[in-house]
């Protein structure tokens, strides 16, 4: 990692990729930042301490099918990468200090084709069960009305969906996955800085 300035975590949604990032960021003395801050596509369909989704995302998983709904935030990170990459090039260049970059936005077609120096991406998976726990865990599921399971649930099938073509991409392209299945965030951290390729673990 001596040569490393820019670390790329992609994943879908609760996959630990926030917990990993700060706490790889922490061990490098990186910054730590997420491609969610750069612009949100459309947020989760249940409340949070921090977040209270607009109507609007309410009516976007109720109206639209899985396959809509991938196209739609495929379409989005689209729109993002320009963005995406310029901050690489900027920390990887050595015009700003070390990064590590979390985000879903991190689609691997587009990372693989990035000519950066200094630069090392890994992506983080989960079983379906793990997700679906970690989801309706994070929406407090067992709290909501009907209509409210109906958005998470719509959110999960689009993780489980959007996770499953990730993973293809990864390894259609040679890249690294990780998975976090009975690890935790410190032994994943010490996976993504040592480099190692564990997709078959």
């Amino acid at each position: 990692m001596q040569d490393v300035r820019v670390v790329l975590i992609g994943g879908t949604s609760h996959t630990g990729k926030s917990t990993v990032a700060r706490a790889a960021a922490q061990r490098l003395g990186f910054d730590c930042r997420s491609t969610d801050l750069l612009a949100r596509h459309p947020g989760r369909p249940w409340r949070t301490p921090e977040w209270v989704p607009p109507p609007h995302v309410a009516e976007h998983y109720a109206t639209l099918d899985v396959d809509e709904l991938i196209r739609s935030v495929l379409d989005h990170y689209a729109r993002l990468w320009p963005r995406i990459e310029e901050l690489i090039t900027d920390h990887a260049t050595g015009r700003g200090p070390g990064l590590v970059l979390e985000g879903s936005a991190l689609w691997p077609a587009r990372v693989a084709r990035l000519t950066v120096p200094h630069a090392r991406a890994v992506w983080l998976t989960a079983d379906d069960t793990a997700l679906r726990e970690r989801i309706r865990a994070s929406a407090r599921y067992d709290e909501l009305a009907d209509q409210e399971r109906y958005l998470v649930d719509k959110f999960l099938a689009r993780t489980e969906r959007y996770q499953e073509l990730m993973a293809q991409a990864v390894d259609r392209h040679g890249l690294v996955r990780i998975d976090t299945g009975g690890r935790s965030a410190n032994e994943v951290a010490d996976l993504v800085l040592a480099g190692v390729d564990v997709r078959a673990a």
